[in-house]
């Protein structure tokens, strides 16, 4: 079991996406099934500026820092009767190369280097992230007042609990997923629209066949204090 993990996030956007069940289900290992809402899954990334990052118990000034990417598709599974939900995470990126040596120790599964350019404009967020594997995804946008239009979400409240309740994560390690969940002290989101927006990932026909995929909103988080905590494992896990 790894010791619990606590910091500060002083930046998180999370852009989301809804995905033909079929073509999301096609991503995941057993046990999971994408969760729905209104007939489609939802796949996204979540982008995290982190800081202080150290053991539970250590002083602030021992923590490190680290920007992260995670790309995320919601999952429910049930696990000795119980139903459970979080997210699948099929890769990682991030700027710390501590997590690359220790092969995943800190943010289990596949993790890859990245460059990192975060701007902040008043009400304005720029991203621009490139990873060894030429991986890319850049969004500029700005706050608005609730959803965007089109959302599958009924209510800013809706989303921001969905979005919430996905604090476990899990991703593959060999012949097995290693659970990580997220415990945030403080949440509160802004909703934001992107003026442009461009993923590698997400717009790969080879995953996401041409009209199965669909932006649907994007959030904001400012200094989220929170920790993380090995959830154990997951087995068996089919190598593929």
């Amino acid at each position: 079991m790894l010791p619990v993990i606590k910091g500060l996030i002083a930046l998180r956007v999370m852009i989301n996406y809804t995905v033909d069940p079929e073509v999301a289900q096609r991503l995941l290992p057993p046990p999971f099934r994408p969760k729905l809402v209104k007939g489609r899954a939802i796949a996204g990334v979540c982008l995290i500026r982190m800081k202080e990052m150290r053991m539970k118990g250590m002083p602030k000034l021992l923590g490190l820092s680290s920007k992260n990417i995670a790309y995320r598709i919601a999952v429910e599974w049930e696990e000795d009767g119980v139903m459970r939900e979080g997210v699948y995470v099929p890769r990682r990126d991030n700027s710390s190369f501590i997590n690359n040596i220790t092969n995943g120790r800190i943010f289990p599964g596949r993790n890859q280097d990245a460059f990192f350019h975060f701007e902040e404009v008043g009400d304005r967020y720029l991203v621009d992230i490139i990873s060894t594997d030429n991986t890319s995804l850049s969004i500029d946008a700005k706050i608005i007042d609730g959803l965007p239009e089109g959302s599958v979400f009924d209510s800013v409240e809706q989303a921001s609990l969905f979005f919430r309740s996905g604090s476990i994560g899990y991703s593959r390690t060999g012949d097995k997923m290693a659970g990580l969940e997220f415990r945030p002290d403080n949440w509160e989101p802004k909703f934001i629209a992107p003026k442009t927006l461009r993923s590698s990932f997400f717009e790969d026909t080879d995953l996401f066949p041409e009209g199965s995929i669909k932006f649907d909103n994007a959030l904001v988080l400012h200094d989220i204090e929170h920790e993380w905590h090995d959830t154990g494992d997951i087995r068996p896990c089919p190598v593929g």
